[in-house]
């Protein structure tokens, strides 16, 4: 589940539409950082062909939090994302955020059915957003798939 998780980080940020739709199941919901839904397979790749299409896109750097399994054949994972600008090699704090991701196990195989991803504003607590800087920022040193 975790493995289907960084597939569809990796797929966006290789900017390749299909393979970030072929994470989710065909009635996938998905639920933006402006707050912006997509609906299904078929949506989830048009709207990404237009992004990146259309603009310059970040890439994800992530840390799993937890990964629960519900049953054996469905689970919840939450993990926090941050993003490093085009051509730049730090963290752009303005963007952090949680993720949270559903997903089944259909024929052996994960589906994700559900992703939120809430911006990690912090309001009036700096400290937070540091310290989540801090954390991810370490994960983009190291390397590490996240």
């Amino acid at each position: 589940m975790a493995a289907r998780y960084r597939e569809m980080l990796a797929a966006w940020n290789a900017k390749d539409a299909r393979a970030f739709a072929a994470q989710f199941s065909e009635t996938a919901d998905v639920v933006g950082f402006d707050g912006s839904q997509m609906n299904g397979r078929n949506e989830i790749e048009a709207e990404l062909r237009r992004i990146f299409a259309d603009h310059v896109t970040s890439s994800y750097v992530s840390s799993i939090r937890s990964v629960r399994q519900l049953d054996p054949d469905v689970a919840i994972l939450h993990a926090v994302v941050g993003m490093v600008p085009p051509g730049k090699s730090e963290l752009n704090p303005a963007v952090n955020a949680i993720q949270i991701m559903v997903a089944h196990r259909s024929g052996g195989r994960w589906e994700i059915e559900c992703l939120q991803n809430t911006p990690a504003a912090f309001h009036g607590r700096p400290e937070l957003t540091r310290k989540l800087t801090q954390e991810l920022t370490a994960v983009l040193r190291s390397g590490s798939p996240g």
